[in-house]
């Protein structure tokens, strides 16, 4: 027979009750609770602290006084600066660009190559690299678009590779001008392609954005459209070019092939720059006077001895921040609103030359305005600049809420503290990207004039004494002139063209 079974074991007794009741602390207790607005409210902060509060076009504000009184030692000392401290940072493209232009402008030309092909090389690194940007955009959505790298803008290469053949031009190097221009003509037929991948790129963005659906009711919304449309009424206003391209590096491009010419494909392509350029600048009898010149020659006459001047005046349209309230709200938020870039044009109209050779007088005319080209661009970019602005808008305004909401459920005094915390935070995120290549030109002019025989020429600008140049003994010179306005001197730069 089996052992009988053993009895069962009795139940521990429970400890006696004490004065004071225990029990497990939750995840959401009171302590926890006030930890989690307390750190939202840091973490907004943090992003603030770290993000400052100056645009670009604030930072350059100093910079840009010294550039338009003519002062370019001062500017390119704090360009070079800028490069020193930031040129592998965020806005590192931006600064090398701004100093590249002011050592060609202090005629130190070789170094401005150096520059603007190391500009050039960050761009082409940014716009060839894999969409593997999810931590920086995210950054930028909660903090501001300025956030995210300065890749560089259409025009911008486009103007380096024109700049490079030109200082090349000047170092007496015309074989290096050749593939600058080989690179400026690649860079306007890429725009287009380029333009098509930021909207795209842009709208993929807020598709994928928590925030999608509000983006969309807000682009829809009546108040909205009209707000932007008013706000970008004077971009509008410049008379974009039709398509991107920069009629003065289309120029350049042919008289360089008009007068490089090492075969017949370089006369045709001369020939086809200069049709193109004309198309853009249909009253300048200059580019008509250079597109007849280039058939004489595919008919096979000699070359002409002429004398180019190119007058580059003015500065060109920067974007600057303004405000806008947007019709979207949320509840219980301290500080709403969006900060939008616009442009703004600098220097009222540009100043006009005269040159004088042999009792003879001409007056430069236009070839291209850079205010179009850069009004183009931002036209281009404005469907992006629109999708992103309100992603970021959402992201601040979200994250705001959800502190401001989780403070003042716990403590009014707490709830106080934390909208202070996000009313800063919004305050120094609500920055629009502003930056843009500052040190442009407003325009570029040009004159052809045969070249006399005594190869003096007078330039004339206004009230300023005259300005007496004397051309190299060449078969194409090209006397480049620099004026930002007012009664500053003018730079004067000479090549031979041939």
């Amino acid at each position: 027979m089996g052992s009988p079974p053993s009895p069962p074991t009795p139940p521990l007794p429970r400890p006696a009750r004490s004065g004071v009741r225990t029990r497990t602390r939750s995840r959401f207790s009171p302590p926890f609770r006030l930890a989690l607005p307390l750190s939202l409210a840091f973490a907004l902060a943090t992003a603030a602290f770290t993000t400052g509060c100056r645009t670009y076009a604030t930072k350059t504000e100093g910079v840009r006084g010294a550039w338009s009184a003519g002062n370019v030692d001062l500017a390119l000392k704090s360009f070079s600066d800028r490069v020193k401290r930031d040129g592998d940072g965020r806005d590192g493209v931006i600064w090398r660009l701004e100093e590249a232009t002011a050592l060609r402008a202090a005629g130190r030309f070789e170094e401005s190559n150096r520059a603007f092909e190391q500009a050039e090389a960050k761009m082409a690194q940014y716009a060839n690299r894999a969409r593997v940007r999810v931590g920086n955009e995210t950054m930028a959505a909660i903090t501001t678009p300025a956030n995210l790298p300065y890749e560089g803008r259409a025009y911008d290469r486009i103007m380096a590779a024109t700049y490079r053949a030109l200082n090349s031009l000047a170092l007496g190097r015309p074989q290096d001008a050749r593939p600058a221009l080989f690179k400026a003509y690649q860079y306007q037929q890429d725009a287009v392609a380029e333009n098509a991948r930021r909207i795209e790129r842009a709208q993929q963005d807020a598709a994928e954005s928590s925030h999608a659906s509000t983006v969309q009711r807000t682009q829809n919304h009546p108040q909205f459209q009209h707000q932007v449309d008013s706000l970008y009424k004077p971009s509008a206003q410049l008379q974009p070019y039709a398509e991107y391209v920069n009629p003065f590096s289309v120029w350049l491009d042919g008289i360089f092939f008009l007068h490089q010419a090492q075969d017949l494909s370089d006369l045709e392509r001369a020939r086809k720059s200069l049709e193109r350029a004309l198309a853009f600048a249909p009253d300048n009898p200059f580019v008509r006077a250079d597109l007849e010149a280039a058939d004489r020659r595919l008919r096979g006459a000699p070359p002409e001895r002429v004398t180019y001047v190119i007058f580059e005046s003015g500065q060109a349209a920067i974007r600057q921040q303004v405000r806008l309230d947007i019709p979207i709200i949320f509840a219980n938020v301290s500080y709403i609103g969006s900060a939008w870039p616009v442009l703004q044009v600098r220097g009222g109209n540009a100043l006009t030359l005269a040159a004088t050779s042999a009792g003879s007088r001409v007056n430069t005319v236009a070839v291209a305005s850079l205010d179009r080209v850069i009004a183009r661009d931002f036209e281009d970019e404005k469907p992006a600049i629109v999708t992103r602005t309100l992603v970021s808008t959402l992201a601040k305004g979200t994250a705001a809420f959800v502190a401001n909401q989780a403070a003042s459920q716990q403590d009014e005094g707490l709830g106080a503290l934390v909208r202070l915390a996000t009313l800063a935070y919004q305050a120094s995120v609500n920055i629009a990207d502003t930056r843009s290549w500052t040190t442009l030109p407003k325009e570029f002019q040009i004159a052809r004039i045969p070249t006399p025989p005594d190869r003096r020429i007078q330039l004339l600008e206004g009230s300023l004494p005259p300005v007496d140049v004397t051309v190299e003994d060449c078969p194409a010179n090209l006397v480049y002139v620099r004026s930002v306005g007012g009664n500053r001197p003018l730079q004067v730069i000479q090549s031979r063209l041939k």
